[in-house]
């Protein structure tokens, strides 16, 4: 061994069979989802879709939020904004699945470029109010297309048909939205690490210091709301596809309160944690009702089932806040470093 072989190795860590057990895992884990719906019931095949679903929306608002640092409320907005796009495309237009889905997208990456235009001026709370006034816009419009059409009840949708398949079944769906999701989650994973990812990530440390070394803040903001809504009006494409059904009542601010907490609750900034806080959160009201039929309440606490979810949630957060701020994400790197041996790979130091 060379002299310079062996300062290179002295200076860098030996791996860790850390690495080893993440591909085992990773390994382990394709397989369970890929055998999960021989061994699950109809109930559950349905949770793990709407579980996919919900991770589509997280990610989008993790990438304005956590990655970008843009407060945003209006999140069951651009949800309603996809949903509508594809009960007028699919149904009223005839157009075939996939082309409405990306439609829906370009709608709403259309709607996040305008939203951001009031990110350039405004900041913090009066950004997120903002974003909730361009809500109640979408939602309005929605409402009065459901409305005027004489859909009083709601809108409802055939099952799609993807070439020689029709998504008839929740098996069906269950392996169109695995794919999906390892999609959706592979791009991000790159975008996020491409130069508008790191100007995003600059932006949310300090956008000042950020402008300093080259970023454009005008057009890296609006980029951030312009993706964002675009994912999230696919999610809400999906999602109305995948129940049959649009209405205006689905959309309320308590949506995008359920949404805030499963990016709140998974992790700021993490891929991963928008997939368990989405879990997390759409596991929770199911387990809270698996709760109260198991321990036989009465009818008078059935009742209050609604307002106990609601204040589970803030409960919830306020927790995590206070005591994991970095959430679930921040849990599971604690015991990665553990299981990892406590030791960090030191940098390799520079060769005279």
């Amino acid at each position: 061994m060379t002299a310079l072989e062996s300062r290179r190795s002295a200076s860098t860590f030996p791996q860790s069979p850390f690495r080893t057990i993440q591909w085992l895992g990773i390994l382990l884990l394709t397989a369970a989802l890929a055998l999960f719906p021989f061994f699950a019931s109809g109930f559950l095949i349905d949770i793990a879709n709407r579980v996919l679903l919900a991770f589509i929306a997280a990610v989008a608002l993790n990438i304005l939020t956590g990655f970008a640092g843009q407060v945003s409320l209006g999140h069951a907005g651009f949800l309603a904004a996809g949903a509508f796009t594809t009960a007028i495309v699919y149904r009223e237009m005839g157009i075939p699945f996939l082309p409405t889905l990306a439609i829906a997208t370009l709608m709403g990456m259309g709607l996040g470029f305008l939203v951001g235009l009031p990110s350039l001026r405004l900041k913090g709370l009066y950004l997120a109010l903002g974003t909730l006034g361009i809500h109640y816009v979408i939602v309005y419009l929605g409402g009065e297309y459901q409305f005027r059409w004489n859909y009083n009840t709601g809108i409802i949708l055939e099952d799609p048909i993807l070439g020689p398949l029709i998504l008839n079944t929740g098996l069906k769906w269950f392996y169109f939205l695995l794919g999906f999701t390892a999609l959706v989650w592979l791009f991000t994973f790159n975008l996020t690490r491409t130069r508008p990812g790191r100007a995003w990530m600059a932006l949310r440390d300090r956008d000042i210091a950020a402008a300093s070394m080259g970023v454009n803040v005008r057009a890296d903001k609006r980029l951030a709301f312009g993706f964002s809504s675009g994912w999230t009006s696919l999610a809400g494409s999906l999602g109305a596809f995948y129940i049959h059904f649009v209405s205006v009542d689905a959309f309320t601010f308590y949506l995008t309160i359920e949404y805030i907490a499963m990016v709140c609750i998974g992790g700021l900034g993490s891929i991963l944690g928008s997939f368990l806080g989405a879990g997390f959160v759409t596991i929770l009201p199911h387990f809270i009702d698996y709760l109260v039929d198991l321990l036989g309440t009465s009818g008078r606490i059935a009742s209050h089932i609604f307002a106990l979810k609601f204040s589970l949630f803030g409960l919830l957060m306020i927790m995590f806040l206070i005591f994991e701020p970095q959430g679930i994400i921040g849990i599971w790197s604690r015991i990665s470093h553990h299981l990892n041996g406590g030791r960090k790979r030191e940098p390799a130091k520079e060769l005279s």
